[in-house]
Order: structure tokens, then C-alpha cells, then sequence
């Protein structure tokens, strides 16, 4: 699989990423997540996103592959309050605890990156939780510091000194965040990961969804719905093509490297797998998706989901 140069910070991705949260939030038996995320490795897939908040993620990944830890970019996320801390959300002290003990869950003595998970732009002006991060980096804690969020203050975190990475939300269903941030991301020299890249499946009936899926698939399968798109239209059989359809959609933009997804399922490892290998989407089928979006929501009101 072939590798992009992700921002300023020196690291190569693969543009497809293994997201941590269904493994923790479906309790995913052990030996399946094994057998994922070996899959993936040995697939050229070299990034692994998880977070302190995903359930028994980080465990799950760190019994799973740590013995393979120089084949992947590992990035975690933090700064929201810990039962066993007792240290309010985005503070120091939270932060510096939770760094440490991802390492220890992960089996690792670093993180490539660790990203403050959806604060609020407050957070970020006030710059206690970020300047924790920055004393990790330097400690060699972490590699490097970012921030995973959408909207205006994931714009106002892509501008900040010491954020050199950022996740954010970009899929057929959510195009805000694309004019928005991507090209000041690009200008920045950041890393940009997509989190919800196929749109959380929104093209299945939402009685399909299971467990949390079906909270985030809501807004996007209502999106999808206005605008009436067709896989035929866009020059596929039909509506089993709907899963590359929408990775490579999110894999085509300027400015991104890597587009994560979550899956407890090794068939759906393989058929990702493959539609990364047929590139970005051709040009008339990419834009006739951005031209859906806008038509459908003509007064900008759709913005990144949270």
C-alpha cells in the first residue's frame, strides 16, 4: 500500500487507518481483534487510532499487535475526566495521566501522536491541557501533539503552535469541514486524519445499525437521503458499492492523509483493503458528490458532526 507523507512531522501513513472505538464499545472478542488488526499490518495498513474513552480499546490493541510496534504510527486520545484520576476533564494533571497510562495499556514507551479528544474552543484558549501534551512530547512521551474535533474550533486548533496533527470529520454526509479546514491544514503542514469516513454506513436503514452506531448514522442517513444520490449515476453497479464509494470520496480531498475506520468485521478489513488500492474517485463522480452536498444544503446549516 502506498504511503503519504503526513504533514510536517516527518511520519508516512497508509491512507487507510484501523479506528479503535467499535472494538471497545462491541466488546470485541480478543482473538478477533488479533486477527483484524494483523490482517491490517500485514496489509500496509501502519495506523492505529484509539483513545482512553473507547471502552477496553487501547488493552485490546496493545495485547494484539505490541509486539509489532515499529510497523505503525500509534495515536491515542485524552484531557476528558478518568474515574481513576481525580483530576478534572482537560486539566494538567488528567492529561499527564492519562498519557501515561496509554503507554502502559498499549505495551509501548511512546506514542506517535496524542490528540486532545473534542474540547471545546475554551480549552484550547485557556492552554492547559494542550501545554501538558507539549511536556509529554518533551519528555518523549509522545511524538506529537493534536487535537480531534470539528468546525470552528478545530480550525482555531490547526492555527495554534505545537498542534501538528489533526483528526476531524469528512465523508459524503459531511463536507463542512473540507473548505473549512483542509486548506489551512495544507498551509500549516499539518497531519489530517478523517474520522467517520464512510459516513457511518448511511446508506443502510437505521434499524441496521447496531449498538452506537446508530446514534451517529442518524443525521448522516437523513443528509444522504436529500441528496439523492445513485451509485449508478456515479458510473458503479449499484448500491453494494456504496462502502468504496464513500472511502475513496473521503480519500480523494487535497490535504488529507489518512481516513480511519472502525470495524469488528475481517471481510469488511479486506474489501477496504482493496478499494484503497483503486485510488481516488474519478474526477466526475467526486464532483458531482460535492455538488449533491452543497445543492442539498444550500445555506451551509450542515456542519462537521461531533
Amino acid at each position: 500500500m502506498e504511503k503519504r507523507k503526513f504533514g510536517n512531522t516527518g511520519l508516512a501513513v497508509s491512507p487507510l487507518g484501523f479506528g479503535g472505538a467499535p472494538i471497545g464499545y462491541l466488546e470485541t472478542e480478543r482473538h478477533e481483534v488479533t486477527r483484524i488488526l494483523n490482517t491490517l499490518l500485514d496489509g500496509g495498513v501502519n495506523l492505529l487510532d484509539t483513545a482512553a474513552a473507547y471502552a477496553g480499546s487501547e488493552d485490546l490493541i496493545g495485547e494484539a499487535v505490541s509486539h509489532r510496534r515499529d510497523e505503525f504510527v500509534l495515536v491515542s486520545k485524552c484531557g476528558q475526566a478518568q474515574e481513576e484520576c481525580e483530576a478534572p476533564a482537560w486539566s494538567r494533571d488528567v492529561v499527564a495521566f492519562t498519557v501515561d497510562r496509554a503507554l502502559r495499556r498499549l505495551r509501548t514507551d511512546h506514542l506517535d501522536v496524542m490528540l486532545l479528544h473534542s474540547c471545546g474552543r475554551d480549552v484550547l484558549e485557556k492552554g492547559e491541557a494542550l501545554q501538558a501534551l507539549l511536556e509529554a512530547r518533551d519528555a518523549g512521551k509522545i511524538r506529537f501533539a493534536g487535537y480531534s474535533g470539528d468546525n470552528e474550533t478545530v480550525a482555531f486548533a490547526a492555527g495554534l503552535e505545537g498542534i501538528a496533527v489533526i483528526q476531524t470529520s469528512v465523508n459524503i454526509a459531511d463536507q463542512h469541514n473540507i473548505d473549512m479546514l483542509l486548506p489551512k491544514a495544507q498551509k500549516q503542514g499539518l497531519g489530517v486524519m478523517a474520522k467517520r469516513p464512510i459516513a457511518n454506513a448511511a446508506w443502510k436503514a437505521l434499524s441496521e445499525q447496531p449498538g452506537f452506531y446508530g446514534s451517529y448514522a442518524a443525521t448522516y442517513t437523513e443528509r444522504l437521503g436529500k441528496m439523492a444520490l445513485d451509485p449508478v449515476a456515479l458510473g458503479f453497479s449499484g448500491p453494494e458499492d456504496w462502502p468504496e464509494i464513500a472511502l475513496r470520496f473521503t480519500l480523494s480531498q487535497p490535504g488529507l492523509h489518512v481516513a480511519i475506520i472502525g470495524t469488528t468485521n475481517a471481510d469488511h478489513v479486506m474489501a477496504n483493503l482493496a478499494a484503497v488500492e483503486k485510488g481516488p474517485l474519478p474526477e466526475a463522480a467526486f464532483a458531482q458528490i460535492r455538488k449533491a452536498f452543497k445543492n442539498a444544503d444550500p445555506d451551509g446549516q450542515w456542519v462537521g458532526q461531533t
